[in-house]
């Protein structure tokens, strides 16, 4: 009897990675491909998952677990294939002895991140097959195939995800679920295939050639791309998530669904053409398929209703429907209530965080910042971050500035998981190149942002196994900082002289702002404060802390509120008291 479960894709590709038999699954968490790995480390009996502490290595460790003979799996979100994109290129060329798939979950619209990349487009740079699902039963059966594709062709799989089937939810069939390790193929050594010195690798191109030319082949007949008929009056093309949404608009017409859409399977594609009076291609994000439709001397449907920027969604394609067709109207834009008040994302009550940055404001600081829930601290009322390129990228970023001769105050700003991942190398070459870069780790103990994850400071594996804690302090000092010191984040005066003297110093400093995360630490009511009306000026100074706890009360004078403080919301960190100059907020239990 099958197993019938309601599983969204990220889910699904555990399910089928243990169904598959996969032995290694590493990676590092980044919305929207987090839960992949999550869900696989329920099923640790059979597959050993971990953590990695950056996608470079998650990347690394799938590829020695493959050249081992076992199969493997690494997931990132979109950007976290380009810190693995290195040891990737060099691996399409070796190839794969086990099955080894890649899992980049793309984030069209930037739900929650700082760019918009199609990685369809590093598939076909890295002549590597690609499947793309568009619900969670297809994720299911495709992470399965791509283990089976990865072996055949002896090359490293993608399958690539996007927010909208990552997080989406459909019931998958698991058929006769019954995890266990996919038996390995026997390891030889084999250095003119795992050592690419250019007099092996040479060959290895021109096999990468001819192996795309045959997956091009297999695509054509794959399963996964099929033709669903209907009028022949529209012949659309389409993959992925935008298969839904031209199956809810445009149900009548005749489709060619793309499962397997790298090497582009050309044959399938010509035939199909033939068949239909008009092509159109709906895609999300680059037109990575049209592109490839007319490169085969076919023409293609033109419109201009924009279908390439951004994330995809119905209303979008309605309005193209009514473009084409003129059979149904235009959706009509939906315009937020200018009544009501915004509310932006605030870092939450109690966090350490935010001390950190109202110090650094208070100081003048120029801020060069990074990934994660410290981010926010670029907006009102702290607007003390200055930039944020990627992850790690704080550091450098501060001694360019430095080298660039840039006058005041700079500060590199990243949290522990941050560091872990891509800060040691910052800081040692800022030290190494005599660059007196001031750096704070905001050490929460958690990957925070993508929803507390464990990394090399917390003391866990993935497994929920004890692991060593690594020490940043002691790393700073290895690396050969004189000028490390730890001081709590919510220690407002300390924080205060410890940044005033690092920064206005003429040497490389690392100062750790120590305060755990609430939520994860679930000190959300540690304690509570509270304001003594009578002794509240209405000042203001409190407000700048931006902390969500804090309300407005009552009005003393006209744009001047006394402070209240939301119990449901306070978590008792006391920053606020140590701002009020008059004594106005005392900490009660």
């Amino acid at each position: 009897m099958s197993d019938k479960k309601l599983l969204s894709a990220n889910e699904a590709v555990a399910y089928g990675a243990a169904q598959a038999g996969c032995v290694v699954a590493s990676a590092y968490p980044g919305t929207p491909s987090t839960e992949i790995l999550e869900n696989i480390a329920k099923f640790k009996d059979t597959v050993k998952c971990e953590w990695a502490v950056n996608e470079k290595v998650a990347m690394e460790t799938a590829i020695g677990a493959s050249i081992a003979g076992a199969r493997s799996l690494t997931a990132m979100k979109h950007v976290g294939l380009n810190v693995a994109m290195d040891p990737l290129m060099t691996f399409t060329y070796v190839g794969a002895t086990g099955g080894m798939v890649v899992v980049s979950a793309d984030d069209p619209g930037m739900h929650s991140s700082q760019n918009e990349q199609d990685n369809r487009n590093i598939a076909k740079f890295a002549r590597m097959p690609m499947f793309e699902p568009s619900d969670s039963q297809e994720a299911y059966d495709m992470v399965q195939a791509a283990f089976e594709t990865s072996e055949k062709f002896c090359v490293p799989c993608l399958l690539r995800l996007t927010t909208r089937t990552s997080h989406s939810s459909s019931l998958v069939n698991l058929g006769a679920f019954a995890p266990a390790p996919h038996p390995a193929i026997p390891y030889k050594k084999d250095i003119t295939r795992t050592i690419p010195v250019p007099a092996f690798a040479r060959p290895q191109r021109l096999a990468a050639q001819k192996r795309a030319a045959e997956m091009a082949k297999a695509a054509s007949k794959s399963r996964f791309n099929r033709v669903e008929p209907g009028k022949k009056q529209i012949g659309i093309i389409t993959s992925g998530v935008a298969y839904q949404y031209v199956k809810e608009v445009f149900p009548e017409f005749t489709v060619l669904k793309l499962g397997w859409t790298n090497p582009f399977p050309a044959d399938l594609v010509k035939k199909f053409a033939k068949t239909v009076r008009h092509v159109l291609v709906v895609e999300e994000l680059d037109p990575f398929i049209e592109d490839q439709v007319k490169a085969l001397g076919i023409k293609v449907q033109q419109h201009k209703t924009e279908l390439n920027m951004l994330e995809l969604n119905p209303d979008r394609l309605q309005n193209l429907r009514h473009e084409l067709l003129k059979d149904v109207p235009k959706t009509k834009a939906v315009r937020p209530d200018t009544s009501l008040p915004t509310r932006p994302p605030v870092l939450c009550a109690g966090c350490g965080h935010r001390g950190v940055f109202y110090t650094l404001a208070k100081l003048g600081a120029t801020v060069t910042g990074d990934i994660g829930c410290y981010t926010l601290g670029a907006f009102p009322p702290l607007n003390a971050m200055d930039t944020t390129i990627c992850m790690g990228a704080s550091i450098g970023n501060a001694a360019g500035m430095k080298k660039a001769g840039y006058k005041g105050r700079v500060c590199a700003v990243l949290g522990d998981s941050t560091f872990f991942h891509s800060g040691i190398t910052g800081i040692l070459s800022a030290h190494y190149n005599g660059t007196p870069v001031t750096t704070v780790v905001l050490d929460n103990r958690i990957t925070a942002m993508t929803g507390h994850q464990d990394n090399p400071g917390t003391g866990k594996t993935l497994a929920g196994d004890p692991a060593p804690v690594t020490d940043i302090m002691d790393l700073a000092k290895a690396c050969g900082y004189k000028k490390v010191v730890k001081v709590s984040a919510d220690d407002l005066a300390g924080l205060e002289k410890t940044l005033k003297d690092a920064m206005d110093g003429d040497e490389g400093a690392l100062i750790v702002a120590y305060a755990p995360c609430r939520i994860a630490a679930k000190l959300t009511k540690e304690g509570l404060c509270e304001v003594d009306p009578a002794k509240c000026k209405a000042c203001g100074a409190c407000f700048k802390m931006g902390c969500p706890a804090m309300t407005r009360g009552e009005e003393t004078a006209p744009g001047r509120f006394q402070m209240k403080i939301d119990a449901s919301q306070c978590a008792g960190c006391k920053q606020c008291q140590q701002v009020c100059k008059f004594g106005a907020i005392r900490r009660v239990r």
